[in-house]
């Protein structure tokens, strides 16, 4: 059987320019009319053709680098430099340019709030487009990795622990310079000694400054790589990370907001994220769906208040515990008391009010009541305060919402797939489980790009690439 073979040396006629590399439906002619069509005074990055000085690489044409760099899993400053010089596709949109990775990098930095808003005209356009419709909006936030070590994470007791050591540690070596002083005779050296001390003193300042912080900020622990991470809890368990949230919408399953907020839960985030959702696709949806993590009443009630549909399950209902619910349904509500009866005719009395979860709790009024009642073990377990029962503040709200979920579970089993489906795109396809920058405004930047870079990946497949230019050019 014969083989085909090469030859480097071969002499060609090679095309005049880059441009006759790119056939016309390749996916970065979509990329470079995207960008083409970004208002970069609305995103706020500044420039001025007239300034003096070494000239500099052209805003739009670094945007477009990050943009393609994003969408292909390529984030790192050194691998884009590397595409800029090697890569046909980057090379056509960089117009031959190939900027250093340093000057990647400062980009980058300097212009990360600018990059956050990319996502917000990204969205416009889909909506002049015809693909996001308004009508039904999918939240739902994941944990992703900082570019932070946990070993850097410290609590008041590690500081406290740490200092105890290094105090010990510091009067240590004064008494050895002491006996230094008494004898030198084979004594270790004074000058190591001191420069330890000084080592010690510094380390000392460093981690009352940590101490200090964690006081001001009232945060459980500080990360010293990346202050602005949190300890989350994720799949494979803790980790130093963010908490990302997406929203998207219904029609087309697109990204119309993508956030990073400083709660590693995701109770009370839902008004904050549909409020955004709304201002970038400029009107206001009519429903939105998430799942019970965000099940905050006190938060719900705004959303609702607005006049859009909210499909939210309480966390009991998502655990499937309809016994348990059956049971809670055979309490009834003493209103000129303000006490609950139980089944076996026991009162349960008003004992506290959690703010926190918008709740009033109550309690049996003697504990030995249950422990001697036949359906101890089946109602409670508890020994010491016997059966509790909590209600919620607003019940008539919270009644809605329970309605309103029980209409729309077909609807509830569409977030899955529309609002799961980005984040198994990001983290699996473009390998982003963990964020280069540090700090929120660089997470959020960051966040906001692997959330265009989806769109776009999304629009072409709907309209096909060389439609899509075509739609993009003619906005």
């Amino acid at each position: 059987m014969s083989y085909r073979t090469g030859d480097r040396k071969q002499m060609a006629l090679f095309p005049s320019s880059i441009e006759k590399y790119v056939p016309n439906d390749d996916p970065v002619r979509a990329y470079d009319v995207f960008i083409e069509k970004l208002d970069l005074e609305t995103l706020g990055i500044e420039f001025d053709e007239n300034k003096i000085g070494n000239p500099a690489y052209h805003p739009r044409i670094m945007l477009k680098l990050l943009v393609y760099g994003y969408s292909y899993g390529v984030r790192s400053s050194r691998k884009l430099e590397r595409e800029a010089n090697y890569n046909i596709g980057f090379m056509f949109l960089l117009e031959g340019l190939k900027p250093d990775f340093k000057t990647i990098s400062e980009y980058r930095r300097n212009n990360r709030r600018a990059i956050a808003n990319v996502l917000v005209q990204c969205a416009r356009m889909c909506v002049k487009l015809g693909l996001v419709k308004g009508n039904t909006l999918f939240v739902d936030g994941t944990k992703m990795r900082a570019n932070a070590s946990s070993a850097n994470n410290w609590t008041a007791a590690r500081c406290e622990e740490a200092l105890k050591g290094l105090e010990k540690r510091v009067k240590d070596i004064l008494e050895e310079c002491e006996r230094t002083d008494e004898s030198e005779e084979s004594a270790p050296s004074e000058v190591h000694m001191s420069a330890e001390l000084a080592d010690k003193r510094i380390l000392e300042e460093k981690i009352k400054g940590i101490l200090n912080d964690l006081k001001e900020s009232g945060k459980s622990a500080i990360n010293t790589t990346d202050a602005d991470s949190s300890r989350v809890l994720a799949a494979d368990g803790f980790m130093t990370g963010y908490n990302a949230q997406l929203c998207v919408d219904g029609e087309n399953g697109l990204i119309v907001n993508a956030d990073i907020v400083e709660s590693a839960v995701d109770m009370n985030q839902l008004s904050g994220q549909v409020q955004q959702a709304n201002e970038s696709v400029e009107g206001k949806y009519d429903a939105v769906v998430a799942d019970a993590g965000y099940h905050s009443v006190r938060d719900l009630k705004k959303i609702d208040a607005e006049g859009t549909k909210v499909v939210v399950p309480a966390p009991r209902r998502a655990a499937g515990c309809e016994e348990h619910e059956q049971m809670r349904n055979e309490f009834k509500y003493d209103k000129a008391n303000d006490c609950y009866i139980c089944p076996e005719g026991h009162k349960l009395v008003y004992y506290t009010t959690d703010e926190k979860l918008q709740k009033r709790r109550y309690r049996i009024e003697y504990a030995k009541i249950c422990k001697s009642c036949k359906r101890f073990g089946e109602c409670t377990t508890a020994v010491k305060l016997g059966r509790t029962y909590s209600q919620i503040l607003n019940r008539e709200l919270y009644a809605k919402l329970e309605i309103q979920y029980r209409e729309n579970r077909e609807l509830f089993r569409q977030r899955r797939t529309k609002s799961e489906g980005p984040f198994g795109h990001i983290k699996r396809n473009l390998g982003a489980r963990q964020f280069l920058l540090r700090g929120i405004e660089g997470v959020k930047a960051e966040m906001a790009m692997l959330a265009t870079a989806f769109n776009l990946t999304r629009v072409m497949r709907i309209l096909g690439v060389e439609k899509a230019i075509i739609a993009i050019k003619a906005m």
